[in-house]
Parts: C-alpha cells; structure tokens; sequence
C-alpha cells in the first residue's frame, strides 16, 4: 500500500472515530446533565405514543437515556456496529442513522403503550445491526459479505431483542430500528447500483 493511500486510511479512520466520539459524547454529556440538574426530566422529551408534543421524541429520543446503566448498554454497540456502518463509506452512517430514528420512532409513536416514553438510542443500534446483516444481501460484494458474517457472529444474539420480552425494554424501537435499518440498506445499494 502506497504512502498516499495510508495517509488517506489514516485520516478517514480518524475522522470515523471522531463521528462516533462526537455522538457517545453527546449522549454521556446529556445524561449527566439530565441526572445532577433536572433530576431525570429532560426523559420527558422522549417519545410519547400517539401525542402530538411526543413526535418531538422521535428525533429526540435517541440522544437521551433512562440512567447510567442503562446509557453503559448502549455505548459499546453503538461505537462497534456504528464504526462497522462507516466501513465502505463513512457517509452510510448519516443514512442509516436517520433511517434508523426515524423508522424507529415512528413505529413506537404509533404502536407503543399509552402513556409510555421511550428513550434511547437502542432503536438506532438495532437499525446498524439490521444494516449490516442485511447490506451482503442488497449490495452483493465480498467485503458486505465479510462484515455480515463477522457482525452476526459477534452480535447475531441481538435478533431477539425484537421480540417481546422484558416489559421495560422497548421491543418495538428494536424491531422498527432494524426494519430502518434494513430500509437503508436497499436505498444505499440502490444508490450504489445507479
């Protein structure tokens, strides 16, 4: 490999971590806005089935968290399956990411429980993985191929985070996220294909 083409490899990875460490940082950073000075309500602003002001949580929702814990789950399978989206370009992340939120929060302002708020950026990461499984089958390439295999070896255990199951966990965000997610894996191949 050609210095030239190491120094590129460099800077896009650099500029793929900073993505990602701009967004962990903005979910930590409002988190613990969120607990020393409102005392868990900005979680208000997640989303809120069926109400008009909680379609303001399907672009919010992501960017806020239950508790610490809960925030803790999200961190490492974002960067991981996060960083797996930008492989073959950094700008899928964008992509699937809005995909993601937005099919993600639609499904739950529609179709979750009364009187619930669902926060989280679970819905986004289920969206990543519903992408990477499913990008082989819509882009048809070796290294989609590749990055299938490896996420579902590593993550293949989170499918059955779109079944009901807990009933504080929001089975829904899962199941829209990675229907989003999938929604973005044939709108990029189709982009890719012209």
């Amino acid at each position: 490999m050609s210095n030239q083409k190491m120094k590129g490899l460099a800077k896009e990875l650099k500029t793929q971590f900073t993505i990602i460490g701009i967004f962990i940082a903005i979910f930590w950073i409002i988190e613990i806005v969120n607990q020393m000075f409102f005392g868990d309500r900005l979680d208000y602003f997640g989303i809120i089935p069926r109400s008009v002001v909680g379609l303001r949580g399907i672009i919010l929702a992501p960017f806020l968290h239950a508790d610490f814990p809960h925030l803790i789950a999200n961190t490492l399978p974002f960067a991981v399956l996060g960083w797996l989206v930008m492989l073959q370009e950094t700008s899928d992340f964008y992509i699937v990411s809005l995909c993601s939120i937005l099919v993600s929060g639609i499904g739950v302002w529609l179709f979750a429980q009364t009187n619930s708020i669902t926060v989280g950026a679970s819905g986004v990461i289920f969206g990543y993985f519903g992408f990477l499984i499913m990008r082989s089958y819509f882009q048809k390439n070796t290294r989609s191929i590749a990055i299938s295999l490896l996420v579902f070896f590593l993550y293949g255990g989170m499918i059955w985070g779109v079944l009901p199951s807990n009933p504080h966990i929001s089975w829904l965000a899962h199941l829209f996220g990675f229907l989003g997610g999938i929604w973005a894996a044939k709108l990029i191949a189709r982009e890719k294909s012209v």
